[in-house]
């Protein structure tokens, strides 16, 4: 793992991924397809996709059922526990509605709704994420979305869904689960099939098919973001140690070879055997060649001359995972101004908040975290202003309110004031 300061060129943000020409030109033809011819469209990509035939996409409760069964008791109860945890961390964010009375009568406030209805990708085909379903439906759930809808698409060779996938979306509260995938379940999921009702918004990761159907789709629909591959940065100092630093970068680094997996540190000591220490555990991955091409391509360990210096850097690279392994974590908080996720300690790596303690794991990725936040209760709740101005407060302001329009130019704005304050 290449050694360097931190003047010189450091960056874990990469051009955000707009897909080839021709890739961009297949989605919109999928998307056109399914808005044009519904169910048939779906069958025919899922065949084309999938390279499976089915004459039904949603998962009957029989299926479901079947899924509770096929999965370790064992396991169940850690996505129970996992479930809870999250649905506990989430409470926490609700916002109430709210209202004011002015002494003139005037009443000002804020009106929370959830939305209607919310679409979960879930990526799978060779793998399964039940995780991601439970980050994604539990805070859906908490907001008070009453239709929540999950696409996720079949293994090619028994047509259906990962019992865990199943499992988890029944333990999260969400029944209502279709097998298709890929852009073309996002364009069923937008605009609606016989079969699939269109939602309000789409949240969940896939491949670049998927992002780019979610990108174009959003305006139509909500989305809750692009993301891009994972990403860590992890700030230590000479009191970390080095075997457990280099797990946590290669436990980002398996995730993809466009992954990255950066250490900013004050202790060239610990540099040097963090980075030995990644070669050796990298021999011994299974998923080697995904995390070599991933450290080869965007990992780093970086030098700083103090911590100061130290803070600032991972402050530029605003990532969506920070590890602090430091003597004293919690004293550099304050400090930390982006970075989707925090992780203080070296008891509390960053597998533990994609699985269990309950905070989001859906984050902010490419230095989007200098303005963006982890996916929250809020993400499936909308706004309304809510305004009663009593006859008092009108006569009161109505003179600078029709000045007002008149300034830019709205003499029917002013009139509406001004045939009020006549009566």
């Amino acid at each position: 793992m290449k050694i360097l300061k931190v003047n010189d060129q450091i960056s874990i943000k990469r051009s955000v991924d707009n897909g080839t020409e021709q890739q961009r030109a297949i989605v919109k033809d999928i998307i056109e397809s399914v808005r044009q011819n519904g169910d048939q469209a779906l069958k025919d990509y899922t065949e084309k996709y999938d390279g499976i035939s089915l004459d039904d996409f949603k998962v009957s409760q029989a299926e479901i059922e079947e899924a509770l069964g096929q999965v370790d008791g064992k396991i169940l109860e850690i996505i129970k526990e996992a479930a809870d945890n999250i649905r506990s961390f989430h409470e926490k964010q609700l916002r109430p509605s709210w209202m004011t009375t002015e002494e003139n009568g005037t009443v000002l406030g804020q009106k929370i709704t959830p939305l209607d209805s919310v679409g979960l990708y879930v990526p799978g085909g060779t793998a399964a994420y039940p995780s991601s379903v439970l980050m994604n439906v539990i805070p859906a759930k908490v907001a008070g979305v009453k239709r929540i809808v999950i696409t996720s698409p079949p293994d090619k060779k028994t047509g259906k869904l990962p019992p865990a996938v199943l499992a988890a979306a029944k333990i999260a509260g969400a029944e209502e689960i279709y097998k298709a995938g890929g852009a073309q379940a996002i364009a069923a999921l937008a605009y609606g099939t016989e079969t699939i009702a269109p939602v309000d918004k789409i949240t969940g990761p896939g491949n670049i098919f998927v992002a780019l159907a979610k990108r174009e789709v959003f305006g139509d629909v909500d989305i809750d973001m692009i993301a891009g591959p994972s990403e860590i940065a992890i700030l230590a100092d000479n009191t970390a140690h080095a075997d457990e630093v280099a797990s946590d970068l290669l436990s980002q680094a398996e995730h993809d070879p466009m992954a990255s997996a950066v250490l900013v540190t004050t202790s060239y000591a610990l540099a040097e055997q963090v980075s030995a220490e990644v070669d050796r555990q990298l021999a011994e991955l299974p998923r080697q060649e995904i995390a070599f091409q991933s450290i080869e391509n965007y990992g780093a360990v970086y030098v700083a001359e103090n911590m100061d210096e130290a803070i600032e850097t991972v402050n530029s690279l605003a990532p969506e995972h920070l590890e602090i392994l430091t003597e004293n974590p919690m004293e550099l908080l304050g400090r930390i101004h982006h970075a989707g996720a925090i992780f203080l300690g070296r008891f509390s790596p960053e597998p533990v908040g994609d699985y269990f303690a309950g905070p989001n794991h859906v984050l902010p990725t490419n230095g989007t975290a200098r303005f963006s936040s982890p996916l929250n209760v809020e993400d499936f709740q909308k706004k309304s202003s809510i305004l009663l101005y009593s006859e008092k407060a009108l006569k009161d302001n109505g003179e600078k309110i029709a000045a007002f329009a008149r300034l830019e130019g709205l003499e029917a704005h002013a009139r509406s004031i001004e045939t009020r304050l006549r009566k």
